[in-house]
């Protein structure tokens, strides 16, 4: 499984890189990316963050 963000909508207000900080990371650009792979150590956090994100732009999905 992995995390993808909608960077078109991402307002980079940093919930997720704070919340899981494993696998969200912000680009050159300002907004946030999933850069990490999802594993049993981080999943919750990442869900964690997926379900806090205030304009719902994360998502996770099998490979």
């Amino acid at each position: 499984m992995k995390a993808e963000v909608d960077q078109e909508g991402c307002i980079a207000c940093g919930l997720c890189v704070s919340t899981c900080p494993e696998v969200f990371t912000f680009n050159e650009e300002g907004v946030a990316e999933a850069n990490g792979q999802l594993t049993d150590d981080n999943f919750a956090s990442a869900e964690s963050a997926r379900n806090a994100c205030p304009v719902e732009v994360i998502d996770i999905v099998d490979e």
